[in-house]
């Protein structure tokens, strides 16, 4: 008998694509025995507060249709795409679905997909370290930007540079710079 699977889809920006998620998705459920009923797709940020109006009215619409029986399995190609504000929403988010009957799995993230006592630790680990790089990409993002606006102007405009020029290796053409 196979199990009835939904599968989450999610992209923040307007110029991704949720269908690069589809081939991995659909292999998953295929391995795994699934069969896909519901199809919930977003195109909407699961970052600030609580997510966009176009997530949080998805998610409430798969959380409904989880305990109307609909499917109980929800596949997400990782755990991103579902939450984003560290590990006290993951957890918030899959106790949802649990207690509505459903289990939670991850495409990406093979060890999420255990048994709900060791899945609660390996969220909230994972939710933190998640958080922690969100924050440390936001502040190189903005370290980038004072850097542009202070008149900051790089010397090497990227690519490869030669690995000998005027004698000199590549280190010491970088130590020249």
């Amino acid at each position: 008998m196979t199990a009835k699977a939904a599968v989450w889809l999610r992209v923040s920006a307007g110029h991704q694509d949720s269908d690069n998620q589809v081939p991995d998705v659909e292999r998953f459920a295929g391995h795994h025995g699934y069969e896909i009923t519901e199809r919930y797709v977003v195109s909407d940020s699961a970052w600030k507060n609580g997510g966009g109006p176009e997530y949080r009215k998805t998610l409430q619409r798969a959380l409904d249709d989880a305990h109307a029986g609909k499917f109980g399995v929800l596949i997400v190609w990782a755990l991103d795409r579902i939450v984003r504000e560290g590990a006290e929403d993951a957890l918030r988010v899959f106790r949802q679905f649990r207690q509505r009957g459903c289990i939670v799995v991850s495409v990406k993230e093979s060890w999420l997909n255990s048994s709900p006592e060791v899945q609660d630790i390996l969220i909230a680990f994972a939710g933190w370290m998640a958080e922690r790089e969100s924050a440390r990409r936001g502040e190189r993002i903005k370290a980038g930007l004072a850097r542009r606006q202070a008149g900051y102007v790089a010397s090497w405009e990227g690519g490869r540079r030669r690995a000998a020029q005027d004698g000199m290796t590549a280190r010491q053409q970088a130590k020249a710079l």
